[in-house]
C-alpha cells in the first residue's frame, strides 16, 4: 500500500540534506511512497514575534534563492527535481559552495540539465516566493513546524535527526524512512527519544 508524507526542507540545514537523501534514494529504488517535498524557511523561523516577515523584505535574505529556485524545480521540472534537490544540497555540503550567490544556483542547476538562467527569472517573477510564504505558514499553523527536517503524515508532524547518509544501498534508506513513519503511525506516544553522546 502505498504511504504517503510530507517532508521539509532548506538547503542550509545538513540534516535535511540527510534526510531527504534517504527519501530519494528510496523513490529511486521504487519505494512506494508519496512524497510531498515541503519547502520551509530557516529564516523565517528565526524571525522574532512581530518582525517584519523575510517574505516581505526577500532582498535581505539571499539564502532564499536555493530554496526558490528549488520550488521552480519542484514545480515546474518534476522529471528533474530529485537530481536538481540532491545537487543543491550536495553543493552547498559537499562542495561547500554559497548558495547565495545567484551563479553558484544557476551553474548547479546547468550541471543537473535544467535551465539555471530561465529558472531564476521564474524566482524573479515572484510566485515561488509566494509559494513558499504559503507553504512555510501552512507547516507552522497547522502542524507546528519549526524545523528542518520534519516528515509529516496525517495530523502528526515529526522533526527528525539521522546521523548517517545513505552508504550505497537503497534498502537501507527504504528501511530508515519507513522505521520514521512506523514511529509516527504507530507509536505515537513517544514524544522524545535523544541520545546523551554520539558514538565515536
Amino acid at each position: 500500500m502505498t504511504r504517503s508524507f510530507a517532508i521539509t526542507w532548506d538547503y542550509r540545514c545538513p540534516f535535511a540534506r540527510i534526510g531527504h537523501e534517504h527519501v530519494l534514494h528510496g523513490l529511486a529504488a521504487g519505494a512506494d511512497w508519496d512524497v510531498t517535498f515541503m519547502p520551509f524557511s530557516l529564516d523565517q523561523a528565526h524571525v522574532h514575534d512581530g518582525a517584519t516577515a523575510v517574505f516581505d523584505e526577500p532582498e535581505r535574505y539571499p539564502g532564499l534563492t536555493a530554496n526558490l529556485a528549488g520550488i521552480v524545480g519542484r514545480d515546474r521540472h518534476p522529471d528533474r527535481f530529485g537530481d536538481l534537490h540532491q545537487a543543491l544540497f550536495s553543493a552547498r555540503h559537499a562542495d561547500a559552495l554559497d548558495l547565495r550567490d545567484r551563479a553558484v544556483v544557476a551553474k548547479v542547476l546547468d550541471g543537473v540539465g535544467v535551465d539555471g538562467a530561465a529558472v531564476l527569472d521564474e524566482v524573479d517573477a515572484g510566485w515561488p516566493l509566494e509559494v513558499l510564504r504559503k507553504e512555510h505558514t501552512e507547516a507552522v499553523e497547522r502542524w507546528g513546524v519549526w524545523g528542518v527536517p520534519t516528515f509529516i503524515v496525517g495530523d502528526r508532524a515529526v522533526f527528525v535527526r539521522l546521523m548517517k547518509r545513505p552508504e550505497g544501498d537503497p534498502a537501507t534508506s527504504v528501511a530508515a524512512v519507513e522505521r520514521i513513519l512506523d514511529t509516527m503511525t504507530g507509536w505515537p506516544e513517544l514524544n522524545e527519544f535523544k541520545h546523551t553522546s554520539l558514538d565515536h
